[in-house]
């Protein structure tokens, strides 16, 4: 039951108190101290939650009461302040930059995220890429950490790479891509859809990650005066590296290995400069049939990673509603330039 006793009025002066040194303390690190704040809040709620949901009624109302011009102590925004202070400490703040990013960033991360390490993680990728908040409520919905960070992914770079570079491509390689933003129909085929691809460059980028920067479609090696053609090219700037990709409409087959294998020499020694580093292939198929991969990946040469990728058709419908449509993702980055 809730009291009404002189305990509670101690309970709101304390937060009162405390938002009043917070108001001198922001003029340091504003952001920050928010956080703080609001962690702080949290644990207040936390430690009389045995007064029951009539508390956090009481304690918006008098709040607003306290502070008239301030936002922030809705009933829904105090039950998040709860949340929050369930997953951070105080000094948490300065050990992770939680004052980096807008209270609107976390609320999108306390609602879609299942546990602190990869909170974290979605906090430094929104500092990388710049991501608004609608930008990171997308990015979370398409299960970007589960692709990106938990996937098993399929690849023999640890064995064909120096170990930095082996950390740095296997951090950006996702296990499935989704190239949702493609108009898909059955009777496509793997040029139709690479295609769409590059009609749709912009949104393919984004769905690659970091750094890529588009080198060509078909793009032209000779080789012993014979014409050769790389589905799709790329250089990425934080790997500085050439990325090759291959487009599977099917599943994988052990000889795509073989023909990846030979691009990629073909790269090294007739594209990369000097200080580049090694080459990388990634072969992308509707089904990357796992066993066979890691057969065929096993004793090549070259550094060689398999992934599906999963068209709009393959995604479940609450999926589907969750990601940005093409245009929608044009018009963030245009307002992003």
């Amino acid at each position: 039951m809730l009291t009404t006793s002189n305990e509670y009025l101690k309970v709101v002066q304390e937060i009162n108190d405390y938002v009043n040194q917070a108001k001198y303390r922001a003029s340091v690190g504003v952001n920050s101290e928010v956080m703080k704040t609001n962690i702080f809040i949290g644990n207040i709620i936390i430690r009389n939650s045995e007064w029951g949901n009539g508390f956090i009624d009481n304690l918006s109302k008098d709040m607003r009461i306290r502070f008239p011009g301030a936002k922030g102590y809705s009933v829904r925004n105090l039950k998040y302040m709860k949340k929050f202070a369930q997953i951070f400490q105080e000094e948490d703040v300065d050990k992770y930059g939680l004052g980096r990013i807008t209270w609107s960033h976390h609320q999108v991360l306390m609602g879609k995220v299942s546990s602190k390490k990869e909170y974290v993680w979605y906090l430094e990728k929104t500092l990388e890429h710049g991501w608004s908040v609608d930008d990171l409520s997308s990015q979370a919905k398409s299960q970007l950490y589960e692709r990106q960070v938990e996937a098993n992914k399929i690849s023999n770079f640890e064995t064909r790479l120096p170990s930095v570079q082996n950390d740095m491509v296997l951090s950006t390689m996702k296990d499935p891509y989704m190239f949702d933003f493609i108009n898909y129909t059955e009777d496509m085929l793997e040029t139709d859809i690479e295609n769409e691809l590059v009609k749709n460059v912009t949104s393919l980028l984004m769905e690659l990650g970091t750094g890529f920067a588009f080198m060509g479609q078909q793009y032209h090696l000779e080789v012993g005066g014979k014409d050769f053609y790389i589905d799709l090219l790329f250089y990425n700037t934080k790997l500085r590296c050439y990325v090759a990709i291959d487009l599977k409409t099917g599943e994988f087959k052990p000889e795509q290995a073989g023909k990846m294998n030979f691009y990629l020499s073909a790269l090294d020694d007739l594209v990369k400069a000097p200080d580049d580093n090694p080459s990388v292939g990634l072969i992308l198929c509707r089904d990357e049939n796992r066993t066979i991969a890691e057969y065929a990946l096993r004793d090549m040469s070259k550094p060689i990673g398999v992934s599906e990728y999963h068209l709009c058709t393959d995604l479940p419908v609450d999926l589907k509603k969750a990601l940005p449509d093409p245009e929608e993702i044009r018009s963030r980055i245009e307002m992003k330039k």
